[in-house]
This record gives structure tokens, sequence and C-alpha cells, in this order.
């Protein structure tokens, strides 16, 4: 919607912040199109007759993405499934109505682990573990599990921003960091995306539109003197 904008992480909060208060969208209105974005960018990725599609899901909004991700591409025929990082009893909002749902439709799920992400055989993981909110190094077993889908070689779909990475800066935030082939980020490009060496976690980037007032966005870019 904007070429080259670059937000930083207070900004994009606040564009979300105003989208709900401001225009009265939804917070999962919003979450649903971010899914469908990244759904059909997912969909782009796997070859026709591929096996199943791994979705890692953390415990905040990025996980509740993943999870919308899985069931719209369950409906598109794909095989899923669903391995989590975080104890699904402590999903809320917007990501524990998308929790409901896949429980609701039986999509496959389990606890994430490392041999889990080897033995599933994926044509595709969608990284939905951390999203833009993360600010500290990820504590264990995240690096086991960044280990292991290296180890798997299948390509990688980041949601919003590879797990691992911070968004300001564009530089991993501990030693673990998933490397993706495509990020699919949302309202605009975070700052850290134009650093240095950020093209190597974050391989093509595409810009899913969430549906948040292009005037927020606009509001922003004057704000920051991006004009």
């Amino acid at each position: 919607m904007f070429r080259m904008v670059r937000l930083t992480r207070a900004q994009v909060r606040q564009i979300d912040r105003l989208a709900v208060e401001r225009y009265h969208v939804p917070g999962v209105v919003l979450m649903e199109n971010a899914a469908i974005a990244a759904a059909n960018a997912a969909a782009a990725m796997i070859p026709p007759g591929a096996g199943p599609v791994l979705i890692l899901c953390g415990g905040g909004n990025n996980g509740g993405d993943g999870l919308a991700v899985a069931r719209h591409l369950h409906n598109r025929g794909y095989g899923v499934r669903i391995l989590l990082a975080a104890d699904p009893e402590k999903y809320a909002g917007d990501a524990r109505i998308n929790w409901d749902i896949c429980q609701a439709m039986n999509l496959p799920f389990a606890n994430a682990t490392a041999q889990a992400i080897v033995q599933c055989g994926a044509a595709l993981i969608v990284d939905a573990i951390f999203g833009t909110g993360l600010t500290q190094p990820p504590r264990a077993p995240f690096a086991d599990l960044v280990a292991a889908v290296e180890k798997t070689a299948a390509p990688v779909l980041a949601i919003d921003i590879p797990s691992g990475l911070d968004c300001d800066i564009g530089r991993p935030l501990g030693p673990a960091c998933v490397r993706a082939k495509r990020t699919v980020t949302f309202v605009a490009e975070k700052t850290g995306f134009g650093e240095p060496g950020a093209r190597e976690y974050l391989g093509e980037v595409i810009v899913g539109d969430i549906g948040c007032p292009r005037e927020l966005v606009e509001e922003e870019i004057r704000n920051s003197k991006f004009e």
C-alpha cells in the first residue's frame, strides 16, 4: 500500500490500537485479514501434492495469526499440523477465539518439540512463534526448535517477522533466529528490515493488507516525516 515505508514497533502498535478505538475495526477482523494474507502467501509456496503444512504457534497474537492460517489452509484442502510452543490455555482475546475455532474443527495439534518438527515431513513451515513485540532473547527450548526447523530443510514462511528477530534493529535478539524464505509482514515493513544482514532472516518480504484504514498509516508517515 505504501511502497518502501518502514515503521517501528511502536508505530505499528499505535496504528492497530487506533484502528480498533477510532475506526471501530474489531481486533479479530484485523487478525482474520492477516491470516488470509498469510494463507495466500503460504499457498503460493506449496508444491502440488506436497506434504503437510507445519504451523508453529506461540502464545501471543502472532500465535493467533498462525492458528487462523491453519484453518484457512485446511479449508483450502491442505493438510495442516499445528505445533504449540506455548500453553494453549493461556490464549486470550483474538488468539483464544481462533484456538477455540481450531479445536471445534478438530485440527491436529501437539506440543512443539524438535522431534515433532523433524518427523512431520512438512512441505512448508509457517513460523508464528514470536511477533514484533519480542524485545528479549527467547528462552529455551526456542533454540532447539530453530535448529530442528533448519534440519528439515523445508521452506519457511514467517508471519509478520521471523521469530527471534528484533523488528526495530533488524538483528536477532539471541543466538537463535528463524531464517525464512518469505516473510509476510503487516501494515508496512518494519524499520529493522532495512538493516544490513536482516535479509538473510527475512527472505522475500511481502506486505499484507489487514484492513487498517490508510489514513492511520498516512498519519504515521506524516508524524515521522517520511513524506
